[in-house]
């Protein structure tokens, strides 16, 4: 039985990125990669990341340099040790 919950079992993702880098996609469309400078639980009790980016993205006209990015929509953690 202890091997069947060792394999079912989901890795513990932390919610608090800050610092690190991820990347992910804003609002579920745009390929975004830079380094969380803040993470909350937003009212309800989701997760929100601001980060600043790597590279501007264009957003419907808008250039954006920094965004919120939903916990929803984080890929990966690029990196945890810079």
């Amino acid at each position: 039985m202890k091997t069947l919950l060792a394999a079912t079992k989901e890795p513990n993702m932390n919610w608090n990125l800050e610092g690190l880098r991820i990347n992910g996609l804003y609002m579920g469309l745009f390929p975004v990669q830079g380094r969380v400078t803040l993470s909350r639980v937003q009212y309800g009790g989701t997760v929100s990341h601001h980060m600043d980016l790597e590279e501007p993205i264009k957003v419907y006209g808008a250039v954006r340099d920094r965004v919120i990015l939903e916990h929803k929509f984080v890929n990966r953690v690029v990196d945890i040790n810079e």
